[in-house]
């Protein structure tokens, strides 16, 4: 009996390790430098200088959907609007680091 639960509580074990979503795990000081070299022309400080109401702030970031690191991933990836894709100029691992530092700074009110 003990062997059928010991063999149970593996499997379970297996089962949400290879089926959960891995964490993200970005380094938000590469992520300001990453920000500061390619997004502040036109973010500084959690502004936005080409749509004005569509900022980095916290509260815009709800209202537009963007609160999530996945949702600035792809458009950091694949750009919109007026914002170019930084696919093939940054590397996956910048671009999560980016998303963490803008949530991060967006947390704080960019201060």
């Amino acid at each position: 009996m003990k062997k059928i639960i010991s063999v149970m509580l593996l499997g379970i074990a297996i089962f949400t390790f290879a089926f959960s979503s891995p964490a993200l795990a970005a380094d938000t000081v590469n992520g300001a430098k990453v920000f500061s070299a390619n997004c502040a022309s036109c973010h500084a400080g959690g502004k936005n200088l080409v749509q004005a109401n569509k900022t980095l702030k916290k509260d815009a970031l709800e209202k537009y959907g963007m609160n999530s690191a996945e949702a600035i991933i792809a458009q950091v990836t694949n750009g919109k609007n007026a914002m170019p894709a930084f696919k093939g100029r940054l590397k996956s691992n910048q671009i999560e680091d980016v998303a963490a530092y803008v949530l991060g700074q967006a947390d704080k009110d960019w201060k």
